[in-house]
């Protein structure tokens, strides 16, 4: 069983890049088989996307390969174990699972960043049409019916073109995050290749360390049926979601 967030990835690659199989699994490391599974499994719930049993193989030897990754986290990239090294090397331990059992391991440690460097990044500001959009929440006060109330206002907006689009909803659940981004794409008539979020609670779970993030099953499932990459805002810099949020109203007031 695979995560949503390689699902995802498989989607974009073969629907979206046109990617064949075969360039997939050289891509991935999944074997041409599951990548065929996957491409027919139909988008469902989240539940039916988590692994149901513990990988009980590599079990007794999870403690080392978690020390021999943090270590490597702290050497340059090129006196890093692969993952194929690792394998190597608790085989000779007695591991008698698969190489894809040690290469997912790794993958998901440091796909939760998990003692990894990371390099500090910027959004640029020139974007070429259709790479990218941003999506915010913002809490606005109207009049209705004589009767003053708060509701939350999506804001989806072409990075290239300024184009945006604005609807509100009484809270920000996931269901009404999907509806803002059927009704945003609708609108706008296309999905950028991109979608620039901020850390809001209906797209990540838990943020770790060295801005690392788990992020929700459910807003992958929206990406996979979208075939767009989401991108997250660097933790505590404000100036990142500022300037979207700054951009949106001048466009208000323009308007």
């Amino acid at each position: 069983m695979i995560t949503m967030s390689i699902y995802a990835k498989i989607r974009r690659m073969h629907f979206r890049d046109n990617l064949s199989i075969s360039e997939i699994a050289r891509k991935t490391s999944l074997t041409r088989n599951t990548i065929k599974k996957w491409l027919r499994e139909p988008l469902g719930s989240d539940t039916q996307y988590h692994r149901t049993q513990p990988n009980t193989v590599i079990k007794p030897f999870k403690e080392w390969l978690l020390q021999a990754l943090k270590a490597d986290s702290h050497r340059t990239k090129r006196d890093r174990r692969t993952a194929l090294m690792l394998f190597e090397t608790i085989k000779q331990q007695g591991f008698t699972g698969s190489y894809c059992r040690v290469s997912e391991f790794a993958r998901a440690w440091r796909e939760n960043g998990e003692g990894v460097a990371y390099k500090s990044a910027f959004v640029p500001l020139k974007f070429q049409l259709g790479e990218a959009f941003q999506f915010d929440w913002s809490e606005e006060s109207l009049v209705i019916g004589g009767i003053l109330r708060k509701v939350i206002a999506s804001h989806t907006k072409l990075c290239s073109s300024r184009a945006f689009f604005i609807s509100a909803y009484p809270g920000q659940s996931h269901e009404m995050l999907f509806d803002a981004h059927t009704r945003a794409f609708t609108a706008l008539g296309g999905i950028p290749k991109r979608g620039i979020y901020d850390n809001m609670k209906t797209a990540v779970d838990k943020i770790s360390k060295g801005n690392g993030r788990i992020v929700n099953t459910r807003f992958f499932a929206m990406t996979a049926h979208y075939l767009f990459d989401p991108d997250f805002c660097n933790v505590a810099s404000g100036w990142d979601n500022k300037r979207s949020a700054v951009a949106v109203q001048a466009n208000l007031l323009a308007g």
